[in-house]
């Protein structure tokens, strides 16, 4: 039987930054992987001069077609908008007078969101979900949003299968911020956005798909700059790309393997 997994995103570019590696494992061994983009990326900063005449709405057009390339580069063949490209729109960073928008994602109605997510995950019969956990990672509204949608999908569609939160483990994250000297990109040593290691359950090595990754990377580029293996968004702080992907189960049966599960599908 086709093993089938659902990843719930945000915006285009977040897919290939925090689980490019893992999608294109499994999509490379023949699972079914599916991709939902909850909003165009609007309000993306856009990080090339010659591109930074784009109005949101032509930003949100052309991260459409950063996204195609993204997925191809993914082997990911199965990529749909959320209730269709521009149902909702980026909704900005927190606090700012974007989130008040009534087209925005923040401003979805949960409930109707999730019906339609609901749909997909019927369709395609998924046995993983995957998105962000209830601080949407680092704190975005949209990736909040994503995850209370994803999560009342997943309860509308009775509740089986796992259900996991991409995860940054503080050590790890502290050893992809350690720089080579030569590098261009700005130093950092803000671990907010990583977890305690205990909170990690799932660690998912795709080391020899890293090159996808950051082919995939690459193609989001007015919203990434991409040197060898490191990367850096709009503020320039630099980062090591991971081939090994981590997460927290929410929901379901835990792989047996210790101290990491090691298969989004085990358990």
């Amino acid at each position: 039987m086709e093993r089938s997994m659902l990843l719930v995103h945000a915006h285009p570019d977040d897919e290939s930054i925090g689980t490019g590696a893992t999608m294109a494992k499994y999509a490379a061994e023949g699972a079914r992987v599916t991709l939902v983009t909850c909003t165009l990326g609007e309000l993306g900063e856009i990080i090339p001069p010659d591109l930074r005449h784009l109005f949101p709405d032509e930003l949100g057009q052309h991260r459409i077609v950063e996204l195609d390339r993204a997925c191809a580069a993914l082997g990911v063949t199965d990529h749909r908008f959320l209730g269709g490209a521009g149902r909702w729109r980026d909704s900005g960073m927190m606090g700012l007078p974007d989130n008040d928008d009534p087209r925005c994602f923040w401003q979805a109605n949960v409930a109707e969101a999730a019906a339609s997510l609901a749909e997909v995950i019927r369709e395609v019969g998924a046995d993983v979900i995957v998105t962000y956990d209830a601080n949407g990672f680092y704190g975005h509204p949209d990736h909040i949003q994503a995850h209370r949608v994803a999560w009342r999908a997943f309860e509308m569609t009775g509740g089986s299968g796992k259900f996991y939160a991409t995860a940054m483990p503080r050590s790890v994250l502290a050893a992809a911020q350690e720089l080579p000297e030569d590098s261009w990109f700005r130093r950092s040593t803000d671990l907010s956005v990583g977890v305690p290691d205990d909170q990690v359950t799932t660690a998912i090595d795709a080391a020899k798909y890293l090159d996808a990754k950051l082919a995939a990377m690459r193609a989001h580029e007015t919203q990434i700059t991409v040197d060898g293996e490191f990367f850096a968004m709009s503020n320039d702080l630099g980062q090591r790309a991971l081939g090994t992907e981590y997460y927290t189960l929410l929901a379901g049966s835990r792989g047996p393997e210790s101290p990491y599960e090691r298969d989004l599908f085990g358990g």
